[in-house]
């Protein structure tokens, strides 16, 4: 979890507050971040290895909500983050620009939504989806990504 401490801020209305605190990011607010962030790139099917996806499938049945952060574990320092992610790519998608594509949109979504610096995006292709393949029922579990 990060604290990071705050000065002054900007008011809506303009004002300059003099009011010191802190704000607190948890760990798993920055790896909901990064899961969403990681699916928005092109080529990404889904997330997660075929265990996890097995496991996340069934928690989401029961509960009928998809787990952004299945397939995303970070470490949260300070002011810096390390982000792990596991994915699924699209058959025939470039993997190099789809990794390329995914450390983007990650680092940028993260450190204008936290203020974190992002000090490494790892990305480990885990699977490759071929179209009509689906004979685990992939489709249907809640980690396909559109």
């Amino acid at each position: 979890m990060t604290t990071n401490e705050s000065m002054s801020s900007s008011m809506s209305g303009g004002k300059d507050s003099s009011v010191k605190g802190t704000t607190t990011i948890a760990d798993s607010v920055v790896s909901t971040i990064a899961g969403i962030a990681a699916r928005e790139a092109p080529g990404v099917y889904a997330m997660g290895g075929g265990v996890s996806r097995t496991i996340g499938a069934m928690r989401d049945r029961m509960s009928s909500s998809d787990d952004p952060s299945r397939g995303v574990k970070v470490e949260v320092g300070q002011k810096q983050a390390a982000v792990d992610l596991g994915i699924v790519v699209e058959y025939g998608s470039p993997i190099g620009d789809t990794a390329k594509d995914i450390r983007a949109n990650v680092s940028d979504t993260v450190e204008s939504m936290t203020g974190l610096e992002i000090a490494e995006v790892n990305v480990s292709v885990l699977d490759v989806h071929i179209p009509g393949s689906d004979d685990n029922d992939d489709s249907s579990d809640g980690s396909r990504v559109e």
